[in-house]
């Protein structure tokens, strides 16, 4: 699941287009089809949060993954390990063979003039794993937070305009970490520890091939709450239980992680329709 160490990850393998001219251009979105980087040269790739930016010269492009995409490096005139169809960017930049670079499934494709480039990002808290969080990021993203106290922590973690970066996975990880229910209010937890752990968590798998929390790399068990819904608890045994907060799914611990006495779990209930005669584990 793309967070913001997967984009940042992504970002540094991306960093051969630097100093390489564009060749061909496809964007594949009806909002932006006809705009071409042809001739320009890519000046910078770079992450902020879960959204990734290239610059050619007066101009930037603008994705996030969401949830499906991906991008795929390879020569022009190699076949593509994912259907066409898919296919939101497409460049071609120089060298002894024409190197092609696809974005596949992306969420968000758009181009914004350069000079633009803060205004257009304003919105967004400050980036955990960015070099500002240690001068004045950290501050910024708890003044965010607190200003809502009757959020709930959950919702207030994903909220990107808190603090970028956080995902679903880490989301329910950070409170496990931090022994508090996601549907707990922000004026009931400790804030400071929450982002605290959350730097902490993210910053050591910044450079991970494998996202893990539990200090275990072994194929299931690199989690402790996340995805193990009716699994025992890592730490007590209990089953680790499920609901939806807002429109998300969320894990916990019911003895670790134990909800304000008058929570309610709202169920978890399937995408799309059940097919006739089918039973969903709620």
């Amino acid at each position: 699941m793309p967070e913001g160490d997967s984009v940042l990850q992504l970002s540094r393998r991306l960093q051969f287009m630097t100093g390489r001219e564009v060749l061909h251009t496809s964007l594949r979105v009806p909002s932006v089809a006809l705009t071409t980087f042809d001739g320009e040269i890519v000046d910078r790739v770079w992450p902020y949060g879960k959204h990734l930016f290239m610059q050619f010269g007066d101009r930037i492009l603008h994705t996030h993954l969401k949830m499906e995409g991906t991008w795929a490096v390879h020569r022009v005139g190699d076949r593509w390990r994912r259907p066409g169809h898919t296919a939101r960017v497409v460049l071609h930049l120089a060298d002894t063979r024409p190197i092609e670079v696809v974005g596949h499934s992306l969420g968000l494709v758009r181009v914004f003039p350069t000079d633009h480039y803060h205004e257009q990002i304003s919105h967004l808290g400050p980036d955990v794993l960015g070099e500002e969080w240690t001068t004045g990021g950290r501050e910024e993203a708890r003044r965010r937070i607190i200003a809502d106290p009757t959020a709930t922590i959950g919702e207030a973690l994903l909220e990107q305009r808190n603090l970028a970066g956080v995902g679903n996975e880490y989301r329910a990880e950070i409170c496990y970490l931090c022994g508090i229910h996601p549907a707990r209010r922000v004026a009931d937890v400790d804030v400071d520890h929450v982002l605290d752990v959350t730097r902490r968590v993210m910053w050591a798998n910044r450079d991970a091939p494998v996202r893990v929390t539990t200090g275990i790399r072994r194929a299931g068990e690199t989690t402790y709450v996340f995805g193990r819904h009716n699994r025992p608890c890592r730490r007590c045994r209990t089953p680790v239980q499920r609901a939806m907060l807002g429109e998300r799914i969320i894990w916990w611990c019911p003895a670790c992680q134990p909800p304000a006495p008058d929570y309610v779990a709202e169920p978890v209930v399937p995408a799309g329709p059940v097919p006739r005669g089918a039973r969903y584990r709620r």
